[in-house]
């Protein structure tokens, strides 16, 4: 009887050993396969839907005021009451909508009154009331056509450059969102020195030297980013001539773009362009 028990007990703790054994090695290859994973991975990035790549680090070196409007959001600069930045994703089916433009340009209710640009602080200014997120690309929405032309959105921008060079660089990124399926763009004014011409009737308006715009598409071994900027002049510029790395676009500008990537992707993205890659197809 002794005996039999003593038995019974040496072969439960060898199946208790087996099954341990058997777990360590079941989960050193579970490590093993996210290890792999993770590898796989730092050379494209998964693109989290919950993450608003588009929109930049917070600025820490002039005023801001974050909005958030329906299709876009945007950062606005009470000292020269225009937005720092407009930023907004762009799809492919986006860029397939029907609403038609609108017609009339608002006042921002989310802005203080004393810094509320409105429709006739441009009247008789020889300027364009320019669009940072453009109405070409909110056609998917009537909200988002409506909350694009608030005047938070707008520039003062010289008419053959809104008109021109601009509005070719914006017809080309609704081209390349149609490619790429989707990209994010974040766009706005480049104020230079401290002087700037004034505009402005029931609010003083800061007229940019120029404007900036940079692209990201995280296209599944294929990712990349450009940027581009262009003086507010009416000379014709190119779009070959406007483009430049990301990285030498934030030391324009000041701002850290597509900070939310990981330090691998952004690194490699920012690093270089190729205007020839983004026009490819």
């Amino acid at each position: 009887m002794k005996k039999s028990i003593l038995l019974l007990l040496l072969a439960l703790v060898a199946y208790g050993i087996s099954s341990i054994n058997s777990k360590d090695s079941a989960d050193e290859k579970d490590i093993q396969n996210n290890v792999s994973t993770s590898a796989k991975g730092s050379k494209s990035p998964k693109v989290n839907s919950t993450i608003s790549y588009e929109l930049p680090a917070p600025l820490t070196n002039r005023q801001e005021q974050i909005v958030e409007h329906t299709g876009y959001t945007l950062s606005y600069n009470k000292d020269h009451n225009t937005p720092n930045w407009s930023a907004w994703m762009l799809t492919k089916e986006k860029t397939e909508g029907t609403v038609e433009r609108c017609r009339k340009f608002w006042a921002d209710p989310n802005i203080s009154q004393l810094y509320r640009v409105d429709y006739f602080d441009y009247k008789g200014s020889g300027y364009d009331r320019g669009h940072m997120c453009p109405a070409g690309d909110m056609k998917w929405s009537e909200a988002a056509m409506h909350d694009c032309f608030y005047m938070s959105n707008m520039c003062p921008q010289e008419h053959a450059l809104n008109n021109g060079s601009w509005k070719k660089l914006e017809e080309a990124c609704r081209q390349w969102a149609t490619n790429e399926d989707t990209i994010y763009i974040i766009c706005g004014p480049v104020y230079k020195g401290t002087k700037h011409e004034r505009i402005g009737i029931n609010h003083v308006i800061d007229v940019p030297e120029g404007f900036f715009k940079a692209v990201l598409s995280l296209r599944k071994g294929n990712e990349k980013a450009i940027g581009f900027y262009y003086d507010n002049s009416d000379q014709r510029q190119s779009m070959q001539h406007a483009a430049m790395s990301v990285d030498d676009l934030e030391e324009l500008t000041g701002i850290d773009f597509f900070h939310q990537l990981d330090d691998e992707t952004e690194n490699r993205v920012e690093s270089s362009f190729s205007l020839k890659e983004w026009n490819a197809n």
